[in-house]
């Protein structure tokens, strides 16, 4: 099964993980402290703009190691599983 496998290194994503989660604090606080609206949704946005770019730097890996290793591999079981797990994450993705 390919999701049990060794897939690609995430550890560099981790720094940018942690700020986030410093953001989200913050965000916490610029409620608790009633702060401005338009302050608020602006770290928000900062927030999302970052989780998504982590999203596509896991997602790009994914790509280059796990979906790579699989195509290029000669067990056909496999590359079947990988291009339905491709389907699947599309499909997520699209909704």
């Amino acid at each position: 099964m390919a999701k049990a496998k060794k897939g690609a290194a995430h550890e560099d994503q981790l720094h940018r993980l942690s700020r986030v989660e410093g953001q989200i604090r913050g965000i916490s606080k610029m409620i608790e402290e009633r702060r401005y609206c338009v302050d608020i949704l602006t770290q928000i946005k900062a927030v999302k703009s970052a989780v998504s770019s982590i999203e596509q730097k896991i997602l790009e890996q994914h790509f280059h190691h796990c979906v790579h290793q699989a195509m290029t591999s000669k067990n056909k079981s496999e590359v079947s599983e990988m291009l339905d797990e491709i389907m699947t994450l599309l499909k997520k993705v699209s909704r």
